[in-house]
Parts: C-alpha cells; structure tokens; sequence
C-alpha cells in the first residue's frame, strides 16, 4: 500500500484537484484507492458531492478514537473518502498526548480493514498539527508547484519541513514534484518550469497538468474532470500522472 500526501504551503495550486483527478485516474487504471480529507475547509469533500451541516470523517476518527473504516464513503468501485468533518480544525488546539498527537493518523491508517494500493491525503496549506500527522502517517510526498514563484517558495518550505522530519524520525520520504495550473505560453510558467527542474532535477513528475477551464468547473457540480469531461486536456493530464506515478517517471 502506498500511502501519499499531496501538500503546499499555499494554496490555490491545484493540491485538491490533484488528489481527486489522481486518484480516480489510478482507480480507472484498475487500482483500489482511498483519498483522506485532512484539510478543514473540506475542499475536496465537497469537490466530490459531499457537503452539510453534521457531517463526521477524519475528525471522529482523529479527535475520538473512533473506528477508520465506519467513516470510509464508497463513491465509486475502488474509489473511497474519508471526510473531513466538521470538528477537523479542533485537532490544531490539541495539547495533550505529547508527541502522541503527531501519530495519530498513523494509528489510524494501520487499522484500516480494506485492503487499498494507494491511499492519498490532501493536506490543509499549512505547517500545523494536521499537516505532521499525514507526514509522519506516508512515505510518499507529492508537492504541487503552480507557474509562480510565490509557489516555489511554498515548495521550499515544504522540503525544509519534510526534511526535518527525516532527521528526527532518521527516515526517507520519497518525494515528487508535480507542475499544475501550466501556461505553456506564459513567459513565467517556462521560468518556474526551468528553475524546478534546475533545483529539483530527480523530483519532478514527467507530467505538467496544464491549466483549463473544465478542471476550474468540474468540482462545483461534485465530479473529477472523468466524470466530468472525460475527453479534456485535464482528463488526459491526469491519466498520463498517473502512468508516472506507477512507472516512477521523471521529467
């Protein structure tokens, strides 16, 4: 089972469209995937149709011991979720348990009963409680770099943070780099692009998700760009990721 966190430290890069468009390309390409919802502004909840007052995930599981298979939500054969849940951000206030409350997703994950090839989480754009747990909980980081440079500032911070990580755990993360939000006609989106693979030659992924509408629209009506349309630049984006993801493919 590989167990991966797709995280930023700044939003609007395309993380949440990444680990719902990803998953579901895996699972078309016949494997059994299950995606976390880590973020407390339930963005990729939502994204996939799911919304309303009450509604209970992660937060049980991480905040109450509850049981991780009662909140697993099967949307499709070999797709599941786990919400967010309403309580998730109440985990960021957590003061005791020590340097038990940085594992707990950890705990969690080895309990699941389903048997999965790959399980995602979608990170808050944040260096909280939330976002160690789903470090400490994979062995996999994916960082979605969108064309400006603000983003790759966000992309250093996030290696510094992993790289910490390692020293103190005396552990290897496998890590990837993934372009998002691609303008091949932008003179900026060529720069970042270049100084990505500069900086980060073994790291990033062969496919660049370029920017396109369908994949802006598709989660206000609650579906992937699959679902939503199948026949779009994003759609096959996504499929050929997931070609990289399982073949280890490097720009």
């Amino acid at each position: 089972m590989r167990k991966i966190s797709i995280i930023s430290q700044k939003g609007g890069v395309g993380k949440t469209t990444t680990s719902m468009n990803l998953s579901h390309a895996l699972m078309l390409a016949g494997k059994k995937v299950l995606m976390i919802d880590m973020d407390p502004q339930s963005n990729l909840t939502a994204s996939l149709g799911l919304h309303g007052p009450g509604l209970t995930g992660i937060d049980s599981v991480l905040l109450d011991q509850g049981d991780i298979n009662q909140y697993i939500v099967n949307l499709k054969n070999g797709l599941d979720l786990i919400p967010a849940g309403d309580k998730l951000g109440e985990l960021e206030f957590v003061t005791k348990g020590g340097a038990e409350r940085g594992f707990r997703l950890e705990a969690a994950l080895r309990k699941l009963k389903s048997k999965y090839d790959f399980v995602f989480v979608d990170c808050p754009p944040s260096s909280g409680l939330l976002g160690m747990n789903a470090i400490m909980a994979t062995c996999e980081i994916i960082v979605p770099v969108s064309s400006d440079f603000l983003s790759m500032q966000g992309l250093s911070r996030v290696l510094g943070i992993v790289q910490y990580i390692e020293e103190k755990l005396k552990r290897k993360n496998k890590k990837w780099i993934v372009l998002t939000r691609f303008q091949q006609r932008r003179r900026l989106a060529q720069e970042v692009k270049e100084k990505v693979y500069r900086y980060f030659p073994r790291l990033v992924l062969a496919t660049s998700i370029r920017e396109t509408v369908a994949l802006a629209e598709s989660p206000s009506y609650g579906k992937t760009i699959f679902e939503y349309r199948s026949a779009s630049r994003g759609a096959q984006d996504y499929s050929d990721l997931a070609k990289d993801i399982l073949n280890g493919e490097r720009a």
